[in-house]
C-alpha cells in the first residue's frame, strides 16, 4: 500500500502505537559501555563470558558488543585489501574481486561457527574492467578515472572538444544541458571526445546530447564549485540509456587540464563481463518464525580502495551484534544481511528481494541499514522516516516511524543530540521499502561538508567533509571516528535485540518484554535541524548532477 493511501487516522494511530509500545517495551540494567572490555565469540575478544552466555538482557549486550570486537572485524578487511592480489583492482574488496570474495568467506566463517544457517544467495552483475584515460598533447598525462555504469566499450584516440565549461569564480554550468552549448563546436571529426562538466541536469541528458552532436567519447568531469564537487566523478547512465559511445569520469583538476588548447586524449572502456557474486544471508530461527528482523550492511567496497567506513562500518558492526546474539532464543526470527555490488547500482540487494515470493516479503517485519557508521568527521543521524525534516522523493512504509523513533530515543536516552537524513531509497533498504517494508537507518555522513553549526554540536572539523575520503583509496582503517563507531555498534545491537522480542510498534504484531527490568525511554528530543537544503549529507553513491 502506498503512504498516499493510507488513512490519515491509521497513520496517526501508527505513530502512537510506536511512542507508547517503545517506551514499555523496553528494559535495561544500568549499561556497561561499550569500550570496557573485550569479550569472545571462538574469535578472540579477551574474555568467553560472552561467547558461553545467552546475552538476551540490554546490559549483557550493550557490554558484549564492543568498539575493539567492532575494529577487530575492520582490521580483517583492511588486511583482506591488502592482500588482495586482485589482476584489475587490487587493494580493493570490490564485487567480482578476490577481495570481496575473501570478505565473504570470513563473514560467513564466523556466522557458521556461531550457530547460524548462512545462505551464499547469488546474482548475477556487470563487471567493469578498469577504464582509460589519458592525455597525449600538449602535456602526456594518466588520469584516475573509470567507466560510467552501463556504458558501452569503446576505443578512442583524438581531440578533446570543451562543451560550455567554466573553470573560474563559481565554476557554475549547465555543460552540454543546452543544444545551444554545442553551437560552433565541430565533432565532425571520426574521433572526437567531448568534455563535458558536471552541473545542472542529469549525466544521461549530457552523454546523450553530445552523441548527437557528433561526439565518439564523453570525459564527464567534477564540477569543482565546492570541495565535494572536486574529486573524480564516477556516476551511472541509468538502464538502456541508448547511448552508443563510452562515457568515462574524472575529476575537476583532470577535466581543466584536459581543456586546455591543441588537447588530444585517449579513452578506452572494455566489455564487461557478466559475473556472479554472492550475498551473504544469515538466520536465527525465533518462536515466531512468521516475523523476521532484519537488519543488512553492503559488505562490497568501491574499487579505489578497502572501503572501510564504506561499507565496513556497517558491516563489522552488524557482525558483531549477529554473534554476540547467536545463543538467545529470540521471540522473532533474526535475519542478517551483507549486500554484494551495493556500489554498482543496489544490485545485490535489489537481486534478492526481487527473487523473494510475496508470502516471503510479507515475513519481514522490518529492515535495518546501516551504510557508513563511523565517519571520520561525523555527524550522528537517522534516515527521516517521518519527514520532519525532508520530504521524501520515495513512499515510506508505515512503520517506518517507529524505527526512527527508536534510534532517536537511544540518542536521547544517551544525551547525544542527532539529526535526520533524508528517507531517500539511495542505499541497499530501496528495495525493501518499494516492497512496502518498513525501513530504517543510521549514517554519518559521506561527502557533504560539515557547517560551523554541525562542528559546534557534534565537534569535528568545519569546512570538510563528514568523510572526507569517501569512495576514496583512503577509506582506510585510520578512516574512523572511534565514538561513532563505539555509539552506533551499541545502538545496532540495542535495536537488534529490542525488535528481537516485540516489532508491535512496527507491525502491530506482539511480542513479550526484553528479559531484565523495565525502564521507559525518552520521547526523541528531535532533530537539530542543521541542514537548510541538500538531503541531511546523505549524497546519493552515483549521483545524477
Amino acid at each position: 500500500m502506498s503512504h498516499d493511501d493510507v488513512a490519515p487516522t491509521r497513520r496517526r494511530s501508527i505513530r502512537a502505537l510506536s511512542a507508547a509500545a517503545i517506551a514499555t517495551v523496553l528494559t535495561v540494567a544500568p549499561a556497561t559501555a561499550a569500550s570496557a572490555g573485550g569479550h569472545g565469540h571462538g574469535h578472540g575478544h579477551g574474555h568467553d563470558k560472552c561467547a558461553k552466555q545467552v546475552n538476551d538482557t540490554y546490559a549483557e549486550v550493550l557490554k558484549c558488543v564492543t568498539v575493539d570486537g567492532v575494529l577487530k572485524h575492520l582490521k580483517e578487511f583492511q588486511r583482506i585489501a591488502d592482500r588482495s592480489t586482485d589482476p584489475y583492482y587490487p587493494g580493493s574488496r570490490a564485487a567480482g574481486t578476490k577481495g570481496y570474495a575473501a570478505s565473504v568467506k570470513y563473514v560467513s566463517g564466523l556466522l557458521r561457527k556461531a550457530g547460524y544457517k548462512v545462505t551464499l544467495d547469488p546474482f548475477e552483475f556487470q563487471f567493469a574492467f578498469p577504464a582509460v584515460l589519458d592525455q597525449i598533447t600538449p602535456a602526456a598525462a594518466s588520469y584516475e578515472t573509470g567507466a560510467f555504469t552501463n556504458s558501452p566499450a569503446g576505443d578512442v584516440t583524438g581531440k578533446v572538444i570543451p562543451v560550455d565549461i567554466n573553470l573560474t569564480g563559481d565554476r557554475a554550468t549547465s555543460s552540454a544541458c543546452e543544444a545551444a552549448d554545442f553551437t560552433g563546436l565541430d565533432f565532425s571529426g571520426p574521433a572526437d571526445i567531448a568534455l563535458v562538466q558536471r552541473g545542472t541536469c542529469n549525466f544521461i541528458v549530457k552523454v546523450q546530447a553530445a552523441q548527437a552532436a557528433g561526439a565518439e567519447a564523453v570525459v564527464l568531469f567534477n564540477q569543482g564549485n565546492d570541495p565535494t564537487r572536486e574529486a573524480l566523478i564516477v556516476g551511472t547512465l541509468g538502464d538502456d540509456p541508448g547511448v552508443t559511445i563510452p562515457v568515462v569520469g574524472a575529476s575537476f583538476a583532470d577535466g581543466a587540464a584536459l581543456a586546455a588548447a591543441g588537447s588530444t586524449a585517449h579513452v578506452r572502456v572494455l566489455p564487461t563481463e557478466t559475473r556472479t557474486d554472492v550475498n551473504v544471508i544469515a538466520e536465527l530461527p525465533g518462536r515466531n518464525r512468521d516475523n523476521v528482523v532484519m537488519a543488512g550492511s553492503h559488505l562490497d567496497s568501491v574499487t579505489a580502495g578497502p572501503g572501510i567506513n564504506d561499507n565496513g562500518s556497517g558491516s563489522a558492526a552488524i557482525l558483531e551484534t549477529a554473534l554476540t546474539l547467536a545463543r538467545t532464543k529470540p521471540q522473532n526470527t533474526l535475519r542478517f544481511a551483507w549486500w554484494g555490488a551495493e556500489e554498482d547500482g543496489l544490485l545485490g540487494s535489489a537481486a534478492y528481494v526481487a527473487e523473494l515470493s510475496q508470502a516471503e516479503k510479507d515475513r519481514i517485519a522490518l529492515y535495518l541499514n546501516y551504510d557508513m557508521v563511523g565517519s571520520p568527521n561525523y555527524i550522528f543521524q537517522v534516515y527521516d522516516a517521518d519527514q520532519s525534516s525532508f520530504p521524501a522523493p520515495v513512499v515510506v512504509p508505515e512503520g517506518s516511524t517507529a524505527l526512527e523513533d527508536l534510534f532517536e530515543s537511544y540518542y536521547t536516552w544517551k544525551k547525544l543530540p542527532y539529526d535526520d537524513a533524508e528517507f531517500s531509497g539511495r542505499s541497499d533498504y530501496q528495495a525493501f521499502i518499494e516492497a512496502g517494508i518498513p525501513s530504517g537507518g543510521l549514517f554519518t555522513g559521506a561527502e557533504v561538508v560539515k557547517t560551523e553549526q554541525q562542528a559546534t554540536i557534534w565537534g569535528g572539523t568545519a569546512g570538510a567533509s563528514f568523510d572526507p575520503n569517501y569512495h576514496e583509496a583512503g577509506d582506510t582503517i585510520t578512516n574512523l571516528d572511534r565514538k561513532a563507531l563505539e555509539v552506533n555498534s551499541d545502538l545496532i545491537a540495542f535495536a537488534q535485540l529490542t525488535f528481537a522480542y516485540s516489532t508491535e510498534a512496527v507491525n502491530g504484531v506482539k511480542g513479550r518484554p526484553v528479559p531484565g527490568k523495565p525502564i521507559r525511554l525518552p520521547a526523541p528530543a528531535g532533530p537539530q535541524g542543521t541542514f537548510n537544503t541538500g538531503d541531511g549529507g546523505h549524497a546519493p553513491h552515483h549521483p545524477e548532477a
